[in-house]
């Protein structure tokens, strides 16, 4: 009888200890990419400006956190809290480890340089606060992070960095 006492609190145990490890792990996307950081503020003055503006100095960084799978990022989705929205229409392939910079504005896009540019020269993310979403092409979420000014970026550089 103690045995079975014993392995069932045993079981009951690990059961809870499971049931307790999950949330943390649930927020967590089984995705190999996800946000490196963001240059949510670009330094200066913000302008919207094609041809003299900054917002290719604001940029979302995607990292391949894989070891060993190769990611496409082909048909992946970006999107902002209000709905703002970029989709890679091209193949830019991530090894293991590499990343690339979404960048606002108008450029070259270039897998050397780890960049692509959103041809679009408005500023995607709040200077104050917003929500990062990255989409799978099948959908799924890969990723999400909310930030705010004050509470995310302590060194007050328009830069926060996420899964290190």
């Amino acid at each position: 009888m103690r045995i079975r006492l014993v392995a069932a609190t045993a079981a009951a145990a690990g059961a809870l200890t499971a049931l307790t490890a999950a949330p943390a792990q649930a927020a967590e996307y089984n995705s190999a990419l996800k946000i490196g950081g963001v240059q949510y503020d670009a330094p200066g003055r913000d302008s919207n400006n094609c041809r003299t503006g900054n917002t290719d100095e604001e940029y979302l960084k995607i990292k391949n956190y894989s070891r060993s799978t190769t990611v496409n990022l082909k048909g992946y989705v970006v999107k902002d809290a209000a709905g703002n929205k970029f989709t890679f229409t091209a193949s830019h392939t991530l090894q293991p480890g590499d990343y690339v910079k979404l960048r606002g504005g108008n450029g070259t896009d270039s897998d050397t340089n780890n960049v692509v540019y959103r041809d679009n020269c408005n500023f995607m993310w709040n200077n104050d606060k917003d929500t990062i979403y990255v989409y799978k092409p099948s959908g799924s979420r890969a990723d999400v992070h909310s930030y705010t000014k004050s509470g995310s970026d302590k060194d007050g550089n328009g830069y926060i960095t996420f899964h290190g």
